[in-house]
């Protein structure tokens, strides 16, 4: 859809969404990689993973808006789309 408005505006929506996918897999290293540890280990792990991965995205989002100027609405659209996704893979079985 964004392709057909431009190079730009595809690559912001690309950017919006990798920022998630490498967001997510930061996350999902550092939440489940540390193996059998107490109740407050994991806690804090799983804290954590979530504030690193939302540091990551919004440096990400940051860095395509300030150094590269690209387009936010496409970039935003890009971030909602894969949050979306992650939802709907997360609910099946």
């Amino acid at each position: 859809m964004f392709l057909l408005q431009g190079v730009p505006h595809a690559l912001s929506a690309l950017v919006g969404g990798a920022s998630m996918l490498a967001g997510g897999a930061v996350a999902a290293r550092l939440m489940v990689g540390g193996g059998v540890q107490a109740a407050a280990g994991v806690m804090i792990r799983w804290f954590a993973g979530a504030v690193i991965k939302w540091v990551l995205v919004v440096v990400v989002l940051a860095l395509g808006l300030l150094l590269w100027r690209l387009p936010p609405v496409p970039m935003l659209l890009g971030v909602i789309v894969s949050l979306v996704a992650q939802m709907l893979a997360m609910s099946r079985r």
